[in-house]
């Protein structure tokens, strides 16, 4: 899936009637960095993008649906799964429309040294993971521990959280979201 991330932003923001000044106001993120994005001078990290988003508000999911179906779909090839991933994390999620659901499960590739940001991420509901290949350092709260293969995580995600691959290989992950906030 290739999206112009600046111009969707940009289309999202201005239907729902907000400026780049506004929006600022609202996320804690900078104009200038706004306005970057929008005309594709920064690529924002998922974590600051999320940020951005939760503004509006709209869902990372709801963001990178291009077709916006809502057509009820049980079965999904590898290839249909939706790419809402960015910057060195690829998050292959089931389902590209997560509206009126409660689960978002995804299929989540970190290169080695890929982040989700500087600034913790913080959110309603749950989430849980399971590391299938590699090495994520999982930070929550206070807490913070590398996990391998096998290993897990579950915690409420109002929490402050942050991942990272802390390994030299890919890290390979599933992992859920109660209620989907990406």
């Amino acid at each position: 899936m290739t999206l112009d991330i600046g111009k969707r932003l940009k289309e999202i923001r201005t239907e729902h009637r907000l400026s780049q000044r506004e929006l600022a106001k609202r996320t804690g993120v900078a104009n200038a960095s706004i306005s970057q994005i929008e005309s594709n001078h920064l690529n924002p990290t998922v974590g600051a993008l999320k940020r951005i988003l939760d503004g509006i508000p709209i869902s990372l999911s709801e963001f990178f649906d291009e077709d916006h179906k809502s057509e009820e779909k049980i079965f999904f090839a590898a290839e249909e799964l939706a790419e809402i991933g960015d910057k060195g994390i690829s998050f292959r999620q089931i389902g590209a429309n997560l509206k009126n659901k409660a689960i978002q499960f995804l299929h989540e590739k970190y290169q080695p040294g890929a982040t989700t940001g500087k600034t913790a991420l913080t959110h309603e509901g749950e989430e849980c993971g399971l590391v299938l290949k590699g090495h994520l350092q999982v930070e929550v709260g206070n807490q913070k521990k590398i996990l391998g293969p096998g290993d897990a995580y579950y915690f409420a995600s109002q929490k402050p959280h942050k991942f990272k691959n802390v390994g030299s290989e890919v890290c390979e992950i599933v992992s859920a979201c109660t209620p989907p906030s990406f």
